[in-house]
């Protein structure tokens, strides 16, 4: 598979020629159906990129396929370390994956592996964390010290930087904040428990919101059922977005649901964290002010001592689905 040159980005003002000035380091995006892997400077510029499918039911080749897309990388580059950012428990010495709900790892040494393998340091990540860290470093957080990240997707994942560093918890597992319980007794999760933060705030919240409006008021979400074949099943989270965007009622009315349950989420975080910025990103963000403007409007009203303190500024994520890589490339190098 070759190595695909990234064109040039905002974030990164030299371009290629003068990059064997920099330190490179190689960020791998390990999800469970792909492995994403780029070379990154140290201004967080994605100089080239690869990827392949992921064998996720096989903890060897799935080492092997990290360690291939690497090797097709350093023929181009020389890199000094791999940073990789995994979909799952990551230990608090960041060379363990406890446990990853989409692939075989179980308290797998993954940095061990891949060392063995490239002869390289390699650190390792909770993807959420690398992709939070690459927009507080490089993104839409950029000159801020204290940035929440949400990537609001299927599920909410995220990243918390406090001070500078990432928030990673005593055992390595912090930030799971898509299970913040926002609700007792609520809608059951897939982590085994009720009422968690993303059954409310959600991609797959929104369009479940948007098949229940369909099915009760069809006269009102007629332009949803007409994208969706008249089958209020059928109804995708991409739908709901074109049609809010042509000011569609009912898809307005789902993101306004979406938006007032993500913002009285960020009103929770921001009365333990106080961050300066939230940034909102995964595949929902694409909505933009549809979600953005209801979160913030939420945010405000449920955020404690409104009024007498700050709030934190509500930002759309930049970096798109370059952050795991861009991320992971950097916590290496900062290793």
């Amino acid at each position: 598979m070759s190595t695909t040159p990234a064109p040039a980005g905002p974030r990164g003002a030299d371009g290629a020629a003068d990059s064997a000035t920099k330190t490179l380091t190689v960020g791998v995006d390990i999800g469970g159906t792909k492995v994403a892997a780029g070379v990154v400077d140290d201004s967080g510029k994605l100089l080239a990129s690869t990827r392949r499918d992921t064998p996720s039911d096989d903890v060897t080749k799935v080492e092997d396929v990290i360690a291939d897309a690497v090797r097709e990388l350093r023929a181009a580059f020389e890199v000094q370390a791999v940073g990789l950012g995994a979909a799952g428990f990551v230990d608090s010495l960041r060379s363990t994956v406890l446990f990853a709900p989409n692939l075989a790892w179980r308290e797998t040494p993954l940095r061990a592996a891949i060392e063995q393998r490239l002869g390289l340091p390699a650190v390792v990540e909770n993807d959420a964390n690398a992709a939070a860290w690459a927009e507080a470093r490089f993104g839409a957080g950029r000159g801020e010290d204290h940035v929440v990240v949400l990537t609001v997707g299927t599920g909410i994942g995220g990243g918390i930087v406090l001070d500078g560093r990432l928030l990673r918890g005593r055992y390595g597992v912090a930030a799971e904040i898509g299970h913040l319980n926002i609700v007792p007794d609520g809608r059951r999760c897939g982590c085994g428990l009720q009422g968690c933060w993303e059954q409310y705030a959600s991609g797959r919240a929104l369009v479940q919101e948007a098949q229940a409006t369909a099915t009760a008021s069809p006269a009102i979400a007629k332009r949803l059922l007409a994208r969706a074949g008249g089958v209020a099943e059928n109804i995708t989270g991409p739908m709901v977005t074109e049609a809010g965007q042509e000011g569609d009622v009912a898809a307005l009315g789902c993101f306004d649901e979406l938006g007032k349950w993500l913002g009285r989420g960020m009103a929770q975080l921001a009365a333990i964290l106080d961050p300066a910025v939230f940034v909102i990103g995964g595949g929902v963000s694409s909505a933009g002010d549809l979600l953005r403007e209801p979160a913030m409007q939420a945010y405000r009203k449920h955020l404690t001592g409104r009024g007498h303190r700050p709030t934190a500024d509500i930002r759309m994520a930049e970096l798109g689905n370059e952050a795991g890589i861009v991320g992971a490339a950097d916590l290496a190098r900062q290793r």
